[in-house]
């Protein structure tokens, strides 16, 4: 929780800065509360992030993506929101060169990811996933797929205000919603190159700056 919740925290800071306080207004700071609800993130810490947004003092965070190249060739996209890009962009490049990697030019692997969409929440019994996804196709839905009791749903990433709004008005209740990058061209590699691989992955994650990482493993 030491490290979740501060992230959790700051991404409701940002989308609030962004766009207002108002979660029935703004569909990023909603998705951004839902989550920390979904990782049991206290109430009152969720309104300290809001009212830290509106604050004369509120630090004036930036959204910046970094791409790389790990271990074994490993394809690393890295979302971060920062109050000193000099500071992260170079731990993040020294996370990347001790690991034998590197950082390539922005704009390198964007084609190498699809932007999407992606909502999870818990199965209703008499929920029929076929209907639904019939329904809200022209709402954005474009994949839906069910994991055990959780239904994952996906659209492409312009389509994550209306696909919002569209579990709200059916009163399916979202456990988790953002904006995730998944590989096109998915590699598979060895248990031994994951493990070294993992060792990278788990010092970008554990930065205060890192909001998400993603990789083109399989």
């Amino acid at each position: 929780m030491s490290r979740i919740f501060p992230k959790l925290s700051k991404a409701i800071t940002v989308a609030a800065k962004e766009g207002g306080p108002d979660p029935d207004m703004n569909s990023k700071l909603r998705a951004a509360i839902q989550n920390a609800k979904a990782q049991n993130m206290p109430k009152d810490n969720i309104d300290r992030a809001i009212k830290r947004s509106q604050g004369k003092d509120a630090a004036d965070y930036t959204e910046v993506n970094y791409e790389g190249k790990g271990p074994f060739g490993v394809l690393v996209f890295v979302e971060c929101a920062t109050d000193n890009t000099t500071r992260t962009v170079a731990n993040v490049k020294s996370y990347f060169n001790k690991a034998g990697g590197g950082l390539v030019p922005t704009g390198s692997l964007e084609f190498m990811f699809g932007r999407k969409a992606v909502f999870e929440f818990a199965k209703p019994e008499e929920l029929d996933l076929e209907e639904l996804e019939l329904e809200m196709i022209d709402e954005g839905l474009e994949e839906i797929e069910q994991h055990e009791d959780t239904v994952y749903v996906y659209g492409d990433y312009t389509n994550f205000g209306s696909l919002s709004a569209g579990f709200e008005n059916r009163s399916i209740a979202i456990t988790k919603a953002n904006l995730q990058r998944i590989p096109t061209s998915p590699v598979e590699f060895s248990e031994e190159q994951l493990v070294e691989i993992e060792k990278m992955l788990d010092k970008l994650e554990e930065d205060e700056d890192v909001q998400q990482v993603f990789t083109n493993i399989a």
